[in-house]
């Protein structure tokens, strides 16, 4: 008999409240810890835990999922919350009040932060840390329509610009053995995509909730992204042997006081190779700020038949997405193999998309040029990278990887403001469309297609 009540205590024990309530707890955790340690395997694959490039993959997923939330939360106050036309004249002043500036400030952010190459973790932990306090004042702003909602989001994408800049310096820093510069990219830009895919909804269903709450949460998540940032390896605040780069194709082209000049190492020009490249992706950046812009109102009045505008405006985001992240993935697949080839390919390719959608205008046709669009972006964007990578030396290849990033966000913004002032004709957007990547293509496809026939031997000047 008391063996049997001992027996019995035990396993009243064992099937005790307390019992259920842990095993209630751990099947609770059990998604949220399994899915952190998928995503930590996943991020510090391939020698990216040892190296570090796996911290500054999930640096950049926290970016791109706090962009989303303001970018939801502005989009619903400027864009969505009012009738078309006024609509498209507070789109107008926001694009007059927050990009012009941004246009001016951001050719000298990148040369600024050139200048501060050993204090690269807390320039980006101050990048987030910005954008944390100025999500507060945006909640405010959104709610009252108070004139601080322009100067906060002008604060909030110059120090998203910041960021950028300093994430595409860090990057090669930070490269596993074994891992190329292109992977490594591609690897960083998919984890923002599909941070960014993840964090919408939820944005979009905090702003159901009230007009403030998906700004509460990019708070949390900029203030987690700037813990983050100083848990990168000290070596990216190193900048020895490094040296600042001149987007110019040879020394002709030089500045007067820098012609000539020069027994340093590594010195002046980035290559004819790169500068084309670099203007294809200008061409095509300028694209896809164009089609955001214009696709955002042209869709708003002439929706895809039988979907709201909403849905009409979520189906070609998500093609873009897509198309974004395929681009990204075929470029990690084909890491840095004749990227001009590449870079001429996929602009021939945007460019036959845009002309068929400009003389067959259709909202299924709008959706296909979209996601070529982004599949274009990406991979023009990882060819470029592979050729800084092969033609520019190692001294001046981080302050490389920054101005041409520069360059790039800028053409977004121009596209984007061309896009705001058309008219809301179909044919005649993509039509425009089709005339900037057409630009873009017969300014660089003789420069790249030279520099392919020799093999990108044509290097930079180095003394």
């Amino acid at each position: 008999m008391a063996a049997a009540r001992t027996e019995f205590k035990r396993g009243s024990r064992w099937r005790g409240p307390g019992s259920r309530f842990r095993a209630v707890g751990r099947a609770l955790r059990l998604p949220v810890t399994g899915t952190a340690r998928g995503i930590r395997r996943a991020t510090h694959a391939h020698g990216a835990g040892e190296s570090g490039l796996g911290k500054l993959i999930e640096l950049h997923g926290v970016n791109g999922a706090g962009d989303v939330m303001i970018t939801v939360a502005l989009a619903s106050t400027v864009f969505f919350s009012v009738p078309t036309d006024e609509a498209r004249g507070r789109v107008a002043l926001y694009l007059a009040i927050t990009m012009a500036p941004f246009t001016l400030l951001a050719p000298v952010i990148g040369p600024l932060l050139d200048r501060l190459p050993h204090g690269r973790r807390a320039a980006m932990a101050t990048a987030m840390g910005a954008r944390a306090v100025l999500a507060l004042v945006l909640s405010g702003a959104v709610v009252t329509g108070g004139i601080e909602l322009y100067p906060a989001a002008l604060g909030v994408l110059v120090a998203s610009k910041a960021y950028g800049v300093v994430r595409s310096a860090v990057v090669p820093r930070l490269l596993p053995p074994r891992v190329s510069l292109v992977k490594a990219n591609s690897r960083v830009t998919l984890c923002g995509l599909l941070a960014t895919g993840a964090a919408a909804p939820i944005g979009a269903g905090l702003q159901q909730v009230g007009p403030r709450w998906p700004l509460y949460g990019a708070f949390v998540i900029f203030v987690a992204g700037t813990v983050l940032s100083f848990t990168l390896p000290r070596k990216v605040d190193s900048a020895r042997g490094e040296d600042r780069a001149l987007l110019a194709a040879d020394e002709a082209h030089l500045p007067g006081p820098l012609r000539g000049r020069s027994k340093r190492p590594g010195l002046r020009t980035v290559g004819p190779a790169v500068t084309h490249a670099l203007a294809a992706n200008a061409a095509i950046r300028c694209l896809t700020g164009f089609l955001i812009f214009f696709l955002a109102f042209l869709l708003r009045v002439h929706p895809m038949t039988g979907q709201s505008a909403a849905v009409s405006l979520g189906i070609v985001g998500v093609a873009a997405g897509a198309g974004n992240a395929l681009g990204t993935a075929v470029g990690a697949w084909l890491r840095s193999r004749a990227p001009e080839v590449i870079i001429v390919t996929v602009v021939v390719i945007v460019l036959g998309a845009a002309v068929v959608a400009a003389v067959f205008f259709s909202a299924f046709l709008v959706a296909c040029l979209a996601a070529v669009a982004g599949f274009a972006q990406a991979l023009a964007k990882l060819s470029l990278d592979a050729l800084i990578q092969r033609d520019v030396p190692e001294q001046v290849r981080t302050s490389a990887f920054a101005r041409s990033e520069t360059l790039l966000q800028v053409s977004w913004v121009l596209g984007g403001a061309v896009g705001i002032v058309l008219p809301l004709n179909g044919t005649l957007g993509l039509s425009v469309a089709a005339a900037i990547i057409a630009a873009g293509w017969l300014t660089t496809v003789r420069g790249l297609l030279d520099s392919a026939r020799h093999g990108g031997r044509t290097r930079p000047r180095v003394a």
